[in-house]
């Protein structure tokens, strides 16, 4: 499909797929280092602290390969399996310092496959630090990334979308009930978090996975917040910006939204169900009421009853019988950062095998 500008023809199924998907650097990158250090410690026992990316083909992959999963407890996780001299592997989305000192301390070799993105993440929600500011991160408090970055701040502020970024900028300026604040943001802050002292000086990060343009305006609104409450003079006393959008998760946005405007009959978004860069791809589709299937692989199609079972944006695991339609249609292709173009080819075959059940169209490849 590449070398056919991104098109391909099967019979009365044109696929069409995003000029930017899949794998990004730091993804693969990751998934090599993982495998890498497999072969280059056949004989230690291998340990990783989360799923090496958000896709369940490669994590499943490596179990084979292996590799041990830390589990997460309630309490925790718990670490208590990983012996001195034994291999533990740091994901794509990185870990925390306290896991990282834990490990350290622990004396076992550490394998870091953490992207470069995700680290200039970190030396911007440092430089906050330093210059004591809150670190605003746009994301979601329990995903694995922002856990991680929110380590490296010393008082931070998670902020999921735009509904609690006007929450926020109208207390920075009316004030409001504390307590109702404290319970609104529940687990996303740092240890004594205060409204009323913590918010007047800030700086803004975000979880790479996260949609740019939201990022974008999230920042935006603190910056107009931040202005009108020190003046314009003062700006830069109490607020700080660095650029920490991922040019890969922006690519593929970017793409998408392209993608969307070219208004295919329907959209195919492929990726792992926990996968945050994913669910926004899938979102752009759903919002241009472009109607979208996100599946995780191609075990969610039955070709039988031309069935599939498919997420939507925000989470919802839904059933659609007789999906495919007959005759002619064109269908928009993209996936997610952290995922395989084999999966995306098997999710197609299993397109054509449904096609040629329905009797109409050419065989399945």
């Amino acid at each position: 499909m590449r070398e056919s500008d991104n098109l391909h023809v099967d019979g009365d199924v044109t696929f069409t797929l995003a000029e930017s998907y899949g794998f990004c650097w730091g993804v693969e990158r990751a998934v090599q280092m993982a495998y890498e250090a497999r072969k280059q410690f056949p004989d230690s026992n291998l340990w990783i602290t989360n799923e090496i990316i958000h896709n369940p083909t490669v994590n499943d992959r490596l179990g084979e390969m292996g590799v041990q999963f830390i589990e997460e407890t309630e309490a925790g996780k718990d670490f208590s399996g990983c012996q001195e001299g034994e291999v533990v592997i740091l994901p794509a989305f990185g870990a925390s310092v306290h896991e990282m000192k834990l490990l350290d301390d622990k004396g076992v070799n550490i394998v870091d496959t953490t992207c470069p993105w995700v680290s200039k993440v970190w030396n911007a929600v440092d430089a906050h630090t330093r210059k004591e500011f809150t670190s605003i991160i746009h994301g979601k408090w329990a995903h694995e990334e922002t856990i991680a970055t929110a380590s490296f701040a010393k008082t931070y502020l998670v902020v999921k979308d735009m509904k609690e970024g006007n929450y926020v900028c109208d207390y920075v300026l009316n004030g409001g009930d504390r307590a109702e604040f404290l319970e609104k943001f529940k687990n996303a802050y740092s240890e004594g978090f205060d409204p009323d002292v913590d918010l007047e000086a800030l700086g803004i990060a975000n979880q790479t996975t996260m949609l740019k343009g939201e990022t974008e305006a999230l920042g935006k609104l603190l910056e107009k917040t931040m202005m009108q409450k020190h003046g314009v003079d003062k700006l830069n006393d109490h607020y700080m910006v660095m650029d920490t959008i991922c040019d890969a998760t922006q690519e593929r946005q970017d793409a998408m939204y392209k993608l969307v405007d070219d208004k295919p009959d329907m959209m195919l978004v492929v990726g792992g169900f926990n996968s945050s860069n994913t669910s926004h791809l899938q979102e752009i589709s759903e919002d241009a009421s472009i109607p979208s299937f996100w599946v995780d692989t191609f075990e969610r199609l039955d070709d039988e009853s031309n069935t599939i079972t498919h997420r939507l944006s925000h989470g919802e695991l839904v059933e659609t019988k007789d999906w495919l339609p007959a005759g002619k249609i064109t269908i928009g292709v993209t996936s997610g950062a952290s995922t395989p173009d084999k999966v995306v080819e098997d999710v197609m075959d299993k397109i054509m095998a449904t096609k040629a059940k329905m009797g109409k169209g050419a065989p399945a490849r």
